[in-house]
């Protein structure tokens, strides 16, 4: 399921981008359009599936910051909109899981937000080295060869 969310992530990034050519360039307006048509089916899969109404009766009772989820979705979709044709897909995404894997490793080892210790241990801080080693060839693997190199 997750691999098929960074595959969404990243179809998703075209789509809005060329969403937002056809608007005018407007990043913005892409990003509304995306996330209300999303909303739209969420609303409908909500009704069907669950007990919408009295889940959405609970809401005024939870604490602000259970709520800022869809603002750091819509910050997330627009800075895709934005980035993904000025720098490319794979390397906004390239700091995306950078920033996504330093966030999540720091909520895992403390705790935070209310999920699981899980702590970061030497086996895991190597794997995070080998994963980020790995994007740092990807990206930057031609300027290391040209700067270390034969000569």
């Amino acid at each position: 399921i997750a691999l098929a969310a960074g595959v969404a992530l990243a179809t998703q990034s075209a789509i809005n981008t060329q969403l937002a050519k056809a608007m005018s360039g407007e990043a913005v307006i892409a990003t509304f359009i995306s996330f209300a048509v999303g909303t739209i089916v969420l609303f409908f899969i909500a009704w069907v599936k669950t007990d919408l109404w009295g889940n959405l009766s609970t809401v005024p009772s939870q604490p602000w910051w259970k709520l800022i989820g869809g603002i750091l979705g819509a910050v997330v979709v627009f800075t895709t909109v934005l980035l993904a044709p000025k720098l490319g897909i794979t390397a906004m995404l390239f700091f995306i899981i950078v920033g996504q894997l330093i966030t999540a490793t720091t909520i895992d080892h403390f705790g935070l937000i209310g999920m699981p210790i899980r702590e970061v241990n030497i086996t895991k801080f190597i794997g995070l080295i080998i994963v980020a080693s790995g994007l740092v060839f990807y990206f930057f693997g031609d300027k290391l060869v040209e700067l270390f190199g034969a000569r």
